[in-house]
């Protein structure tokens, strides 16, 4: 994974942890569909987005402000999607189901022709309306040579 060897998981806390995951996988995305690695960068771009739904319910002043149920489970990316919707966090333009049917085909199978242009949109758009991008990757720690 993109992270591997570049952070500790307990360093950054609650909230620093996912935001720098998050980051730290869509630099990864990037250049794996720039490579044409696309079921590999379809996959990274899935734990982006884990990433960054984690990275915004971790903060109890955003979460304030979120329409939810209390006993929401809020380790499973749809519900936080869905909730992040319902609160006008989210525009809900972007086919959360679509992807995640997307990235078990991507799990199972390599997709050297699949056009990923405006699922890609889609995905920069959502993180853009949650704050994680854009970020300057320069700040982020140097790539491992090891990682995939």
């Amino acid at each position: 994974m993109p992270h591997a060897d570049l952070m500790d998981e307990r360093a950054f806390g609650p909230e620093g942890n996912p935001l720098l995951r998050a980051r730290l996988h869509i630099r990864g995305w990037k250049r794996r569909l720039r490579q044409g690695k696309i079921a590999a960068g379809i996959v990274t771009l899935y734990d982006s987005l884990n990433g960054a739904l984690q990275w915004y319910i971790a903060s109890s002043e955003r979460r304030k402000g979120l329409v939810m149920d209390e006993v929401a489970n809020l380790n499973d990316d749809r519900i936080v999607y869905g909730i992040l919707v319902r609160s006008n966090v989210l525009g809900g333009r972007f086919d959360f189901d679509a992807f995640d049917r997307l990235v078990e085909r991507a799990l199972k199978e390599e997709m050297p022709d699949y056009d990923y242009r405006e699922m890609l949109t889609g995905l920069e758009n959502v993180m853009t309306q949650l704050g994680v991008m854009p970020f300057d990757e320069s700040a982020l720690p140097p790539e491992h040579p090891m990682t995939y």
